[in-house]
């Protein structure tokens, strides 16, 4: 039977069960006598054997058929659940995910699970406890990462194909030297594939990486064990080269050994040798064992074929478009709404109906358009937002504590390339609060407070920015500490501290400075690591920030730009100047009078519904030449709010809502303080668009 045309929709049904049993188990551990739970996973597990049976994936099916003889014992009460049948589920539950994966990826979807069936029959059989020998999560967290092991420990000659070994043999004859380079980076680092960034950045100033393996792809897309190997080219002496390397923070180990010409004698007769036998691989030999060992045995297996056939055809169901087309896509319909803005001003003036008539109708085509367009690169955060419960529960559960994950805000919609960076920056902050900002049972109870933590992940829109918060309940950050660990690193002078508010002393935590273990003790983990998520989030053009109250607990806030949108403004004038402001920060607008205006402590205020709110003038803040508010009778306020915050923007004269394109000002003009952007007017005038969190603190 030829099953291509159903493989999308069996991609697409077995990640939704494979949720549901995860998101089941993590209820199942709330409820362990709760039988309903347990028979929807059954229900999910029958459903996934029987179609990864159908489509021929029997690596699959053969995983879910044990997993279903556990859950069946425990659904007829045969077999109560333990914390190790927790961990073997969910053992199985990732290598489930990872074989899925490899479909989606093109793959056919088989790894070895043995170790894992191996539990889940000593459970089905009793004597799991008996037996003794647990290997399965050291199988399941191999997947992803072949080659990368064998890669680190094999010669020179293991590494370069006949070409790279003829380049590396011309440049030391010309004086160059050249380094196998072994990096290993420490096991608790969330973010390997920044830190391998880092070294690639680090050694680029000294010198040329001739070969990496695992490949500069499989380290950027994650799929590396934690160590990688280089041959390198330099001018620079070893022990300045490991400098480098160990400059770099988190970085375990750095190994820096000089190749000489009979190294690269001998990587030439191996590569000939493989040429003349016609097996030389372009990438990386080592790697390839591994992959080869374990799909040998499964080559003669009746499903393969049409599981690889079906997989094939994955690409033909759905088209994967290079996110700098859609950004050029997106340019170029800006463009073009800007002059339709200039067509719809030009038709208002000549007042020709038929000219009016073919604006409108423009109009609503290119509105629909622009819904399309947009849609095209926003996704839900809930895609990246899915996996943490799960996470925090595992971290949790390995420090003996308990903590419960509450998310708010999982439709929040983001580009579709700040959704994909932003998943690794988030797991740090989370295991963050997890590990370090959560006290243990025992310090909780001391402290009156209830033995389970929590830990808000909460999304939300405001202006045109998007806010993911992370906050916990738990003991807060100790100011003092903190800064007297700055002014001992040399970060920070004792007399700037001093002067330093707490949330600028919160940020000295993002400093590379304090990603050392000896802080770690010190200031119970606060830091360590963060200056990673700081760089990613800047990267994205956002920003971090740290609020904590000592004894009661800490939010990191992130804040995220909509970089390429066409959002909705209201367009006002101070004087002969135009600026606008994002409709959805806006709350209302309303006309204050003179005497309404109040004078606290030097600020303008006014009373709005029942509370005293700032009076921002624009005109002052953008020293605007023609117009001043403060002579003026009447005033025309705009109200803003930063979520419960709320300002009012006082303003000479209302526009109206336009629809407007958000222009970066490039890099020259990227931190003029509240403005976010610029926009091209229907008349050719460019007004700035005002950055209204940037006002409201």
């Amino acid at each position: 039977m030829d099953t291509n045309q159903y493989l999308s929709m069996f991609i697409d049904e077995s990640r939704e069960h494979l949720q549901a049993m995860n998101d089941n188990m993590l209820a199942l551990e709330n409820a362990p006598d709760d039988i309903g739970i347990v028979q929807n996973m059954f229900r999910s597990a029958h459903t996934l054997k029987g179609m990864s049976a159908t489509m021929g994936f029997e690596d699959i099916a053969s995983l879910t058929h044990e997993m279903e003889n556990v859950l069946d014992l425990v659904r007829n009460g045969k077999l109560k659940v333990e914390d190790y049948t927790f961990e073997t589920i969910f053992q199985s539950l990732d290598a489930l995910e990872a074989m899925v994966s490899d479909i989606v990826d093109g793959g056919t979807g088989k790894s070895d699970v043995s170790s894992i069936v191996t539990d889940l029959k000593a459970i089905v059989n009793g004597t799991y406890g008996k037996a003794g020998n647990r290997k399965a999560g050291a199988a399941g967290q191999s997947d992803g990462t072949p080659g990368g092991a064998a890669a680190a420990g094999g010669s020179v000659r293991d590494l370069l194909d006949e070409y790279q070994s003829s380049v590396l043999q011309q440049s030391l004859e010309s004086g160059h030297r050249a380094y196998r380079i072994s990096v290993a980076i420490r096991k608790d680092c969330v973010l390997k594939a920044v830190r391998a960034y880092m070294v690639f950045d680090a050694l680029g100033r000294l010198g040329e990486v001739i070969k990496s393996a695992p490949s500069t792809e499989d380290i950027e897309a994650d799929r590396f064990d934690y160590e990688f190997t280089l041959v390198f080219l330099s001018a620079s002496e070893g022990a300045e080269i490991e400098a480098a390397i160990n400059g770099v923070s988190e970085i375990e180990r750095a190994t820096v050994q000089p190749i000489t010409a009979e190294d690269l004698a001998g990587a030439d007769s191996s590569a000939a040798a493989e040429a003349a036998a016609g097996t030389a691989a372009p990438e990386a030999p080592a790697m390839a064992q591994p992959q080869a060992a374990t799909a040998a045995p499964a080559a003669p297996r009746a499903g393969a074929p049409a599981a690889a056939k079906a997989a094939g055809a994955a690409a033909t169901r759905t088209i994967r478009v290079d996110i700098e087309k859609l950004d050029t896509l997106m340019n170029l319909f800006s463009e073009m709404l800007i002059d339709r803005v200039r067509l719809e001003s030009l038709a208002g003036e000549i007042k020709r109906a038929d000219l009016i008539e073919t604006v409108e109708h423009m109009g609503r085509v290119s509105s629909d358009l622009q819904g399309v367009v947009m849609k095209l690169r926003m996704m839900p955060v809930e895609s990246v937002f899915n996996r943490f419960p799960r996470m925090v529960r595992d971290v949790a559960k390995s420090l003996g504590k308990k903590v419960d994950l509450v998310i708010t805000g999982a439709d929040t919609e983001l580009d579709r390339t700040v959704v994909d960076e932003i998943g690794d920056p988030l797991v740090h902050l989370l295991r963050n609060s997890v590990d370090h900002g959560i006290e243990s049972i025992e310090e909780r109870v001391k402290a009156g407070k209830p033995e389970t933590g929590t830990v808000h992940l909460r999304a939300f829109h405001s202006g045109n920015h998007v806010f993911i918060e992370a906050e916990d309940d738990g003991k807060g950050i100790n100011r003092d500490v903190v800064l007297k660990r700055a002014v001992k690193n040399g970060i920070v002078t004792k007399e700037q501290g001093d002067a330093m508010s707490d949330e600028a002393v919160y940020m000295l935590l993002f400093a590379s400075g304090f990603s050392t273990a000896e802080v770690i003790s010190d200031i119970s983990g606060r830091g360590v690591g963060l200056d990673v998520v700081k760089s990613k989030i800047e990267s994205l053009g956002g920003r971090v920030s740290v609020t904590s109250t000592l004894g009661k607990g800490s939010k990191f806030s992130i804040q995220l730009p909509l970089t390429l949108s066409i959002i909705m403004a209201m367009m006002v004038k101070l004087g002969g100047e135009k600026y606008a402001i994002p409709l959805s920060s806006i709350v209302e607008t309303m006309i204050l009078r003179k005497e309404d205006i109040r004078n606290v402590h030097g600020n303008r205020m006014f009373d709005y519904r029942s509370s005293v709110v700032p009076l921002v003038s624009l005109s002052k803040l953008f020293d605007v030449p023609d117009y001043s508010d403060e002579g003026e009778d009447e005033t025309e306020v705009v109200i803003v709010r930063k979520g419960d915050r709320i300002a009012g923007l006082a303003v000479d004269e209302l526009i109206g809502q336009q629809e407007i394109v958000l222009k970066a000002l490039g890099k020259y003009l990227n931190r003029v303080f509240a403005v976010s952007g610029a926009t091209i007017l229907g008349d050719g005038q460019v007004a700035l668009i005002l950055d209204t969190n940037a006002l409201i603190k």
